[in-house]
């Protein structure tokens, strides 16, 4: 694969994408005390459709006035005024000729800077590992969660669907990417040590992943089959960050021919190095086992692909797109780089901070 594969015109379900690399949904914690994004984050999302990105991926957003916002700051999608707030920005990437999908997350147990309620949900009450992120103002254990209820579970479903009705209708977006990685409440109810259920909703591998399964199918059904839906997983998690799937590459590969069935667009990939072996017992990466057992579900490859040499490879390792995160922080105008042959600024770790604590001059720079 050479540089001008990355900048191949392609159609993601109907959405027209100009070349093969998009900006990887981050955390940058810049919106309003209650949620609604403004003058900032329009211009930071706004910069990368000038540099020459096909389309953004938002920060996770968080679904509901109750339990799903994850982070102090963060911005949401769970009612008509942070729909308003987020159209300016939509419209302002799609000025710059960019699109942007809105990525919808739900906390779970997780959850550390949430205004609406201080206690938090999960699929079993099991406190989860490590301690809250400090870079984002949380501090100390996580809570011992609440294990939900079917009723609540129902809830969750709802509110994905309704949040992305929201998304597409008032807020202006392009599509919809569920986020299901990192260790938020839906890879919360697929991971076993977390998913201690005895219900329909736990149990063996494709039991846990049954709730992904339905926000999918909840989420299609009120968008329909025209709007580009995706789905974010992981193996490794904020609070976790070297889990691997028990099961190794068979249980990947159950997983990925599931979700080839479920109605989504594409598959959305995160690791650390998404071109290293994804498993002890196996020499492929999580694109390549997907590849294989889905072959006709587009893969976005996320993980250590900032720069021409490494998308390239991810293409030819079977992705169709590259998610660019921290390489994009860097070079908002990555792909007007790459095209012009034109040398990367280097991460500077200083840029991930975020964005609620950075200046207006220093996000336009």
């Amino acid at each position: 694969m050479t540089d001008k594969h990355l900048f191949q015109r392609t159609t993601l379900n109907r959405l027209s994408l100009k070349n093969r690399l998009l900006v990887a949904p981050m955390t940058r914690i810049s919106a309003s005390v209650d949620g609604v994004p403004g003058e900032r984050m329009q211009q930071y999302y706004q910069r990368f459709a000038q540099g020459g990105f096909a389309a953004v991926i938002s920060e996770g957003l968080y679904i509901d006035e109750a339990w799903s916002q994850t982070y102090a700051f963060q911005a949401g999608l769970a009612n008509r005024k942070q729909a308003i707030g987020w159209r300016s920005v939509t419209d302002s990437v799609h000025q710059h000729g960019g699109k942007i999908i809105a990525q919808l997350m739900h906390a779970g147990a997780l959850s550390q800077g949430n205004i609406y309620r201080p206690e938090t949900l999960a699929p079993s009450a099991i406190r989860p590992r490590g301690e809250q992120l400090s870079f984002y103002h949380g501090h100390g254990a996580y809570r011992l969660p609440e294990a939900m209820s079917e009723a609540q579970i129902q809830q969750v479903i709802d509110d994905f669907a309704e949040s992305a009705a929201r998304a597409i209708g008032s807020a202006g977006f392009d599509g919809i990417e569920i986020h299901g990685a990192n260790g938020y409440l839906l890879d919360q109810f697929f991971t076993d040590y977390t998913n201690q259920r005895r219900d329909s909703w736990g149990g063996d591998l494709l039991a846990r992943l049954g709730l992904t399964l339905a926000v999918i199918a909840a989420v299609r059904a009120r968008i329909g089959q025209d709007v580009t839906l995706g789905i974010r997983l992981s193996q490794g998690k904020v609070n976790d960050f070297q889990h691997k799937w028990a099961g190794g590459e068979a249980s990947a590969r159950q997983v990925f021919a599931r979700l080839a069935t479920s109605g989504v667009d594409y598959l959305h990939l995160t690791e650390y190095d998404a071109l290293q072996p994804a498993f002890a017992d196996s020499p492929l990466s999580l694109v390549q086992i997907a590849r294989a057992a889905a072959p006709g579900l587009p893969v976005m490859a996320n993980g250590s692909l900032g720069d021409a040499e490494t998308a390239g490879m991810a293409l030819h390792q079977g992705a169709e797109y590259v998610a660019v995160g921290k390489s994009a922080l860097a070079n908002p105008d990555l792909p007007l780089r790459i095209r012009q042959g034109l040398p990367l600024r280097e991460f500077d770790k200083n840029l991930l901070v975020p964005s609620a604590d950075v200046k207006n001059s220093e996000l336009q720079a």
